[in-house]
């Protein structure tokens, strides 16, 4: 028997809270560094202070100029097949006041398979873009600080059960694949995260899901094969948006 309307709305509304609060709280780190395209790039020539001394050398511009844009860094055919009976195939934008340093999307679905139960499965990607800036770092050191900080937050996720980690290859130049379980209102939720760093630019592919009313939950291995499948495709729109037409 199905539950009923609103003991499974509390459940779904839910369901994402871990995935959207690491987002969250890397937007805030970005915040503190300054992160962005602010037009702050430290790209200016070495040269002699007025006490004649050197400055610091000319950090290397960063690698990528612009972000894709975060509903359309995954084909409708990935969403769909990681997502079925998907609510919106175009996704539903998360808010930035900054879109060229970070943005994300989401899309959820629920399969109803009457007596079966229903599967329930959540998928979401967000970016970080940061700058080379004089007296912080190249871009790509900055993302690479905020790529160790991002799987130290993806690990440490509130009430999270059964947490492995594993370098994701094949993704971008760095990359760590995250598993977990989370209990919530009695359902078991398998997590996939797959943290990866591609030039100045982290990406994070969060893939969630249940199953309610009798239905399996999602097989772990099989639930981390599409995150690694979805981060592919979005670490690839990275370059594909700073292409030279």
């Amino acid at each position: 028997m199905h539950r009923s309307a609103p003991r499974l709305t509390r459940i779904l509304a839910c369901a994402a809270v871990p995935v959207m609060l690491v987002v969250a709280g890397c937007s805030s780190d970005s915040d503190s560094k300054g992160s962005g395209s602010d037009g702050g790039s430290s790209t200016s020539s070495e040269t002699s202070s007025p006490g004649g001394e050197q400055s610091p050398p000319a950090l290397e511009p960063a690698k990528y100029a612009k972000l894709p844009e975060p509903c359309k860094a995954l084909t409708s055919k990935t969403v769909e097949e990681l997502v079925p009976k998907v609510k919106n195939k175009s996704g539903t934008a998360g808010t930035s006041n900054d879109t060229g340093a970070r943005g994300s999307c989401s899309w959820n679905g629920l399969e109803d398979k009457g007596v079966k139960g229903s599967n329930y499965r959540w998928l979401d990607v967000s970016f970080q873009r940061f700058e080379s800036e004089s007296g912080i770092g190249s871009g790509e050191d900055r993302a690479g600080d905020a790529y160790k900080k991002e799987v130290a937050a993806v690990r440490a996720t509130e009430k999270a059960e059964s947490v492995n980690s594993s370098p994701a290859s094949g993704v971008g130049e760095d990359a760590t694949a995250v598993s977990y379980g989370l209990t919530k209102s009695g359902e078991d939720f398998k997590y996939a995260t797959i943290v990866a760093r591609t030039g100045n630019v982290v990406v994070t592919v969060g893939y969630n899901g249940t199953g309610f009313a009798g239905a399996k939950n999602p097989d772990p291995s099989q639930l981390m094969k599409d995150a690694v499948t979805a981060a592919k495709e979005a670490v690839a729109s990275v370059a594909k948006a700073n292409q030279v037409s």
